[in-house]
């Protein structure tokens, strides 16, 4: 060893001739080990930048200086190795070590050069590797220099002048290295905005795709991360331009950045996705995020590590104080003591550093974790099979989003504790050993004794947890079936029914259950917070009883300091458990879901040929097919077999279930129309549900060659613009968009809306009439321009002439879908003639099939039952051009032919041109407008896609955008619903608590002055004396901050906590049960059930937490400062200037933290909303194969959210790094004031103990105070959401006492309208106008006209749904706007046009109210045709029934809604096309219902499509543009051929 180092002093490590200085040798051997590991990390990097080719051409001139320098630097040190290897052997400072030193330090520079120019060129940051080697290398530098300066030999000035400047050169290549590869001198960097650090590609590459903000323009704003450099990272400076935007503005969505690639939830999907095949849950999260995660563990040990060093230094700096104050400075170096102070500020601010680094990956991998969960859950109900999809209810499937993917985010935020815990418990004890010896393991035995305890009660946790999730279940399921057909609830003034089955879930189970909980986890909490004073006490006891020396205070407040320490993980360590607990429930049911059996990929054979099929090719072949709803039972899938023969497996699946549909075997062909019949129930709906792939094929084959689109029964309708809704993804074509609106008789529709085709109608379309949707969701195919259309019973819910308009424009033989394969399941036998094959279908089997001709001819077969018993209609239909009868052909030319006379108004009345002249002559024209589109290819060549990362929506104008956004507040949240909370949490109980807060803290202060006090008594007499008085005294004040504590945590838990969530969310169900219903048309569903789950939720469990570690902080630290100042008034110095910078740090974050809360709670909406949306419109969205374009528009919204949150952890990430270094400053400032006391007027070891072992705590408090204050604003958020909905402006009132009729009412009938005008909303025109008519008692009433005219406006007007703007009804003399409302909605009955079904038994459905018996339910469901069905189910009455009825088709729903009216027994019945989803015979025996004795004395309102509905009616009313244009006898009206009604019924072929 002596050969290397030659030198004098030898190895050291310390200087014998210096005062606190290394030896040469050490710091030649410190800088050798830094630059041979610098070598060998630096090639290691600089061979893998060199398989990366240029990508950066910015930044050159600073590349170029930067090469510059190190040029210089190299060659100087060059210069030094060769004037020192040049020396003779004999000099004293020329060894193997000094010639290792400099041949190393030449090496590195050397590397250096290649490193920089690879790291400029190829990466967008500035290199880590030489940022963190550059500072240490300045150390030792500095060091050594300093060493060079004050010894006695210099070797020549030239020499010690070189090696002054080697560094002084590096460290300026170090700044220039700080500034980036991308920087140029020419920019100056921005700090008015977020992208400071990168301004994104100008193709915005930057995150994969180029984020798209929903509704708005395309971002350029790159992460900052993406260019940000170690120290940015290290300290969070890359969120500072965001924090000082946050401050000067109120931030919105295009202030923040996008994320960076691999954090889209597209990438983090596909890696989730990659990882489950054929792995448990658990296992592929690990898998897909767990890399970083499990550096973060790596990160933590070390904090721990470093948190535990602090009172090793406070011990060390006690141990000082003490022998100085024995010694009196005779044998202590002044200097140590400020070394010590100096390296406790050292180790603070590594530790900061460490501890914000992990927090960093365990919040991002959090975030990853959720994002991938939402996308692999989305993902997944896109393919859930309709078996497995009735079982879940919407409700459930959205909790799993919404509360199983962010409790597994919050495990990931503190689960490492589970592994930190344990290494931070150990270190204390062993620390607590070498301070007190065999007592400290008193401590560790009560420890062991309470994780029995523990686990006992983590397991009652986890039992009562789970049925908490099936209670929030419930009552999420309850409000999406509330919500989700609110119109009934409205209509049938079921409010509260409905309140009642809510609150009956969520007062009686949920918050019963809520108050178990908060009791058990306070008394959790509580043990863990005594535990450790437990241990404090019973150590030093035991310490006091037996050690051999007097406990002083260099060791009780070192010991103290640990038990603090102790204490965290400690209190942790129940949250974790209980976040464990809660993960593994919500790990078994994603798990349980992601299992759910999926569509069978192999259910049909789809190849989609390149080019359109010509006309006569094949489109679609069933053989022999059987398919079911359940899954078979056999696990392999069917084999694809021959009409004859199946294989064995699909024969035993069928032997095991019973199929839906049997042996179905159907061709259809380019340019053949086919049509389905059967009556109600008979699978029809379930034939076109398997040729789209929804059911399970037990047997036979099914090929489809094309792409199919698909028209469902129940239109499903999405919340955008009605052109949105109509293009569907595809790109906008204006020529084809405006015949298939002309085709579809959307035209005039359109036009009454106040945007146009850009008015963007509520979720399920609820602001347009059951026919304009039909219509809508018709267009939506027709536009797709597919090569086989699956169309369900399209015209049932549209007017008779309007369904002739489409029949003859789209469907029929001359309509816009001519030339293409239509499968058409109809009710009707209007147009059965112009079909060119219909099947008959009864139980599941194609009973018969032919054409039209082969099926009426022969009376035997069904279809010739159905004519001959509808045969008026029949007659009706083959009566001309009106009916369309006559199926018109072309000759060889395209011309039409047979089209001219026929059907025109009889010769008797020969009038000038009439309606039907001029909708005849419109026809032409656009049948010619067709012709010549068709001629161009546009109508036959299949629709193009929009590129799914672009903006779909970018048609929807400004003001569509404002009504679609959801009301966010901006600034502080306002005092009054601080207000609003501590009021309905109760006032007392609130200050009660703060009382609790502030006397735990008091007992906590004096339990430690009792132990200074002792630890002195001990130190000056030097022995123990009075030990039982100090250990009992410190006791007591020790159980009192536990029980104060306890005390508390009840309090605001159970009492404060539950009481105002059960208040604030009684208040809000009421509120919007109270809305009026245009409120729903506006406003998303999911937007309302994620505030009634997530914020909710946040109201139940989060808010009162973070309110209590609020004010317990804000205790904690007035007793700190208070300790601290009354010990060292001097510190009241610092106090100003650290208080300010805190201040200015806070101002920065709370204003800006507010916002990115509030944004993210915001942005989380849409991802619910868009959830809940296309969980109702599976069929359609896989109808049209779009499931990719939706999962990408469902990965856009996520990334919205995500934008939002990562900088909103970022920024307390910012905060914490900041406040703990203000926290740090603290500790450095009390221990130099204590050393300057010291060494000038004197101080005992115990006072320094004392404000030390507080001072610790000052960086924890102060952070946990600032992070408590912004988490309580950012989730008092919540309570402000709710509180907005609260005061939502309600209907008229339900009850007004003072006017609620006298006995029976209405007890006649009579309906009169007078001077009776309407608007939806106040901007608007009217839609009724000056309506005045008069409705005699048992009289029944037709009301037809056009679309628009104001016939469900009329409804809605009846039931005061809309209030009138002038005029007003009269019902039986009693003006119905001076009733409550209750009052008048309960009397009338009503028939809706949309059968709404909710999840229940069949008596819960026919009869909310629970107001009839068994008897009375019977004797309803036998009058409306339903007895025989329900007689055959299990169970009856209380046969479930699925959400939204989806066990029901939809003639047995509209059934069902039939009884609810007769149950209800009212004096005035209104039908709402209540007959459009049944067939013709059910259609028939309903028909025979209304007419027979049980209606002869009810007044009947019958808004109709099918005219022949209403045609015996006693009088018509018809509405014209909102006016009554006729009201008269069907006959008087009728004779006339010029009126309107004459008009509609020739269209319809009703005039025979």
């Amino acid at each position: 060893m002596s050969s290397l180092c030659a030198r004098r002093e030898g190895w050291g490590p310390s200087s014998s001739l210096r005062d606190f200085d290394l030896t040469p040798c050490t710091e030649d051997a410190l800088l050798s080990s830094l630059f041979a590991l610098f070598i060998l990390v630096s090639s290691t990097r600089i061979f893998y930048l060199a398989k990366y080719t240029s990508a950066i051409s910015k930044g050159r001139a600073v590349l170029w200086v930067k090469q510059v320098l190190l040029g210089v630097v190299v060659v100087l040190s060059l210069f030094d190795l060769i004037v020192l290897a040049l020396k003779p052997s004999t000099t004293h400072n020329r060894d193997a070590l000094s010639l290792t030193h400099l041949s190393l330090s030449t090496l590195s520079f050397l590397l250096t050069l290649p490193l920089t120019h690879l790291e400029s060129t190829r990466s967008r940051r500035s290199s880590s590797l030489i940022l963190i080697f550059a500072p240490v290398y300045l150390i030792l530098s500095a060091i050594r220099l300093r060493t060079i300066g004050t010894s006695t030999y210099i070797d020549g000035s030239v020499v010690f002048i070189v090696q002054v400047v080697i560094p002084s050169l590096y460290a300026v290549f170090w700044i220039f290295e700080c500034l980036g590869p991308e920087y140029e001198f020419t920019s100056r960097i921005r700090l008015s905005g977020p992208d400071t650090l990168g301004h994104g590609t100008a193709n915005g590459t930057a995150n994969g795709h180029g984020e798209i903000g929903i509704g708005g323009e395309k971002k350029e704003h790159e992460s900052p991360l993406a260019t940000a450099n170690i120290y940015s990272r290290w300290t969070f400076h890359w969120m500072t331009p965001l924090m000082k935007l946050g401050a000067s503005k109120f931030i919105d969505e295009d202030d923040l950045d996008n994320l960076l690639p691999d954090d889209t939830s597209h990438a983090l999907g596909e890696k989730l996705a990659h990882n489950l095949q054929g792995r448990g849950l658990w296992t592929a999260l690990f898998l897909s995020y767990g890399g970083p995660y499990a550096f973060a563990a790596l990160l933590k040990i070390i904090q721990d590590s470093l948190a535990f060093l602090q009172p090793q230094l406070l011990r060390w700096l006690l141990s000082y104080i003490s022998s100085y104050q024995n010694t009196k400075a005779g044998g202590a170096s002044k200097i140590e003591g400020f070394a010590v102070a100096v390296m406790m500020f050292v180790a603070g601010i590594f530790q900061t550093v460490v501890l914000h680094q992990y927090f960093q990956i365990c919040f991002t991998t959090g975030m990853r974790v959720r994002a991938g969960l939402v996308t692999a859950i989305y993902r997944k109900s896109l393919i859930l099979s309709s078996d497995a999809r009735g079982k879940r209810a919407t409700g459930d499937i959205v909790n799993l989003m919404s509360v199983d993917a962010t409790r597994l985010q919050d495990l990931c935020t503190y689960g490492l504790i589970s592994i930190s815990g344990p290494f931070q418990i150990t270190l204390a004890f062993i620390s607590l050993y070498n301070l007190l010896g065999w007592p400290a393991f008193i401590g560790v035995l009560i420890m062991i004794l309470s994780i029995p305890l523990n686990t006992l009660i983590a397991r009652y946790l986890k039992k009562l947890q789970e049925i908490q999730m099936k209670n929030r279940d419930s009552r999420t399921r309850l409000m999406s079936e509330l919500l989700g057909n609110i119109k009934s609830v409205k209509l049938f003034a079921w409010e509260g029914a409905f309140l009642g089955r809510v609150l009956g879930v969520r007062n009686e189970r949920e918050l019963v259950m809520l108050r178990k909980i908060g009791i058990v986890t306070a008394l959790n909490t509580t043990m863990w917070t005594g535990i450790p004073v437990l241990v404090a006490f019973s150590s030093f006891a035991v310490a006091a009883a037996t050690g051999s020396s007097a406990l002083t205070s260099d060791v009780i407040f070192p010991a103290i300091s640990l038990f603090m320490l102790l204490q965290f993980p400690l209190a942790m360590f129940s949250q974790v458990t209980s976040n464990i607990i809660e993960a593994l429930v919500s790990v078994n049911r994603l798990s349980a879901f992601l299992a759910e059996e999926e569509l069978q990929v192999d259910a049909r054979d789809v190849r989609i040929p390149e080019s359109e099929p010509v006309e006569g090719s094949l489109v679609l072949e069933m053989k022999g097919c059987d398919f079911s709803w359940s899954s078979p039972s056999s696990s392999s899938p069917p084999s694809r077999t021959s009409a004859s023969g199946s294989a064995s497996t699909s024969a035993t699946a069928s032997a095991s279930l019973v199929p839906t549909l049997s042996d179905i075997s159907l061709t259809a062909h380019s340019g053949q129309l086919i049509a389905l019949l059967g009556r109600v129930g008979s699978g029809k709906s379930s034939l076109l549900s398997s040729i789209i792939g929804e059911m399970y094929r037990l047997d036979g084959s099914l090929d489809v060659r094309g792409v199919v689109a698909y028209a469902p029964q129940d239109p499903w309708i999405q919340s955008a613009s009605v052109r949105d809704n109509i293009l569907f993804g595809c790109v906008f074509e204006e020529e084809f968009y405006g015949v298939v609106i002309e085709a579809c008789a959307l035209k005039e529709d359109l036009a009454l809306l106040k945007d146009g085709d850009l008015t963007e109608v509520g979720e399920k379309g609820i602001s347009l009439s059951g026919g304009q949707r039909a219509r809508i969701s018709l267009a939506r195919a027709v536009y797709a321009r597919a090569d086989l259309y699956l169309l369900d019973d399209v015209l049932a819910a549209v007017d008779s002439h309007v369904a002739r308009h489409v029949f003859d424009h789209v469907i029929g033989p001359r309509g816009l879908l001519s030339s293409k394969a239509r499968i058409v399941v109809t009710n009707s036998i209007a147009f059965l003639s112009q079909y060119d094959h219909l099947a008959f279908i009864r139980r599941g089997i194609i009973l018969e099939q032919g054409t039209y001709e082969e099926l009426a001819s022969d009376e035997s077969t069904e279809v010739a039952k159905l004519i001959a018993g509808h045969g008026n209609i029949a007659s009706a239909s083959a009566s001309g051009r009106a009916s369309g009868a006559t199926t018109p052909r072309t000759d060889g030319e395209g011309t039409l032919v047979g089209r001219s006379r026929a059907g025109t108004p009889p010769s008797s009345s020969p009038s000038p041109k009439t309606e039907i002249d001029e909708k005849m002559e419109e026809s032409e024209v656009f049948f010619e407008k067709m012709d010549k589109i068709r001629k161009s290819g546009i109508s036959t060549r299949r629709a193009r896609l929009l590129d799914p990362h672009l903006d779909s929506s970018s048609h929807s104008t400004e003001t569509a955008k404002a009504a679609k956004k959801e009301h966010s507040e901006q600034g502080r949240v306002k005092r009054d619903v601080y207000a609003e909370y501590i009021r309905a949490a109760s006032i007392w109980g609130f200050t009660l608590f703060l009382i609790t807060a502030i006397l735990t803290q008091i007992s906590s202060v004096l339990g430690n002055f009792t132990l200074r006090a002792w630890g002195e008594h001990n130190r000056s007499d030097g022995v123990e004396r009075g030990v039982s008085f100090y250990l009992l005294l410190y006791g007591l004040f020790s159980l009192g901050s536990v029980l104060f504590s306890c005390a508390g945590s009840i309090l605001i838990w159970v009492y404060c906590s539950l009481r105002s969530a059960k208040r604030m969310h009684d208040a809000m169900l009421h509120a919007v049960l109270r809305a009026p219903l245009s409120f729903f048309e506006q406003t998303p569903m999911g937007r309302i059930i994620n505030l009634f789950s997530r914020d909710i939720y946040v109201l139940d469990n989060i808010l009162g937490r973070v309110i209590q570690n609020l004010f317990r902080t804000l205790a904690t630290i007035l007793g700190i400062i208070l300790v601290i100042s009354t010990s060292f008034p001097l510190f009241l110095v610092a106090v100003p200037p650290l208080g300010y910078l805190y201040y200015v740090v806070m101002v920065y974050y709370l204003a800006t933290s507010r916002e990115l809360k509030r944004l993210d709670a915001v942005s989380k909406s849409p991802i619910f909303a868009w959830f809940q949306e296309s969980l109702g419109g599976l069929s359609t969205i896989r109808g049209f194969s779009q499931q990719n374009i939706f999962m990408i528009q469902n990965e856009k919204r996520l990334d919205r959210n995500q934008m939002c949150y990562l900088p909103s952890i970022s920024c307390n990430r910012w905060l914490a790094a900041r406040l703990e270094f203000v926290g740090s400053l603290i500790i450095l400032v009390t221990a130099l004031l204590s050393i300057w006391a010291l060494v000038t007027t004197g101080v005992d070891a115990g006072l320094v103990g004392l404000v030390l072992s507080y001072g610790l705590n000052t960086t924890g408090s102060l952070n946990w105070a600032v992070r408590s204050a912004s988490e309580v604003e950012t989730n008092i958020v919540s309570a402000e959401r709710i509180l907005h909905y609260i005061r939502l402006e309600p209907e008229a009132p339900e009850f007004i006492p003072e006017n609620k009729p006298d006995g029976e009412w209405p007890t006649k009938g009579l309906v009169e309208f007078r001077d009776y005008s309407m608007r939806y909303r106040k901007d608007l025109d009217l839609v009724l106008k000056d309506i005045n008519l008069t409705i005699q008692p048992r009289e029944k009433i037709g009301v037809c006209g056009r679309t628009g005219a104001g016939k469900s406006s009329l409804l809605l007007a009846l039931f005061r749904i809309i209030e009138p703007a002038a005029g007003t009804i009269f019902v039986d003399g009693v003006d119905i706007t001076t009733l409550g409302l209750h009052d008048l909605r309960s009397v009338i009955g009503i028939i809706p046009q949309e059968p709404q079904l909710f999840e229940g038994t069949l008596r819960e459905n026919i009869d909310p109210t629970g107001s009839y018996d068994d008897a009375a339910i019977w004797v309803a469901l036998e009058q409306s045709d339903l007895r025989a069905f329900v007689e055959t189910l299990d169970g009856k009455l209380d046969a479930p029934v699925r959400e939204g009825g989806a066990s029901l088709s939809s003639g047995q729903r509209q059934l069902l809604c039939f009884a609810r009216a007769l149950l209800r027994k009212s004096k005035i019945l209104v039908l709402d096309e209540a007959t459009s989803a049944v067939d013709l015979d059910t259609d028939k025996s309903i028909q025979q219902i209304i007419r027979g004795p049980q209606f002869v004395d009810v007044t009947m309102l019958t808004i109709a499509h099918r005219l022949n509905t209403i045609i015996d009616s006693d009088r018509v009313l018809v509405l014209d543009a909102g006016r009554v244009a006729e009201f008269d006898t069907p006959k008087t009206l009728l004779e006339d051929p010029n009126s309107r009604f004459y008009s509609l019924a020739l269209e319809a072929g009703l005039t025979n």
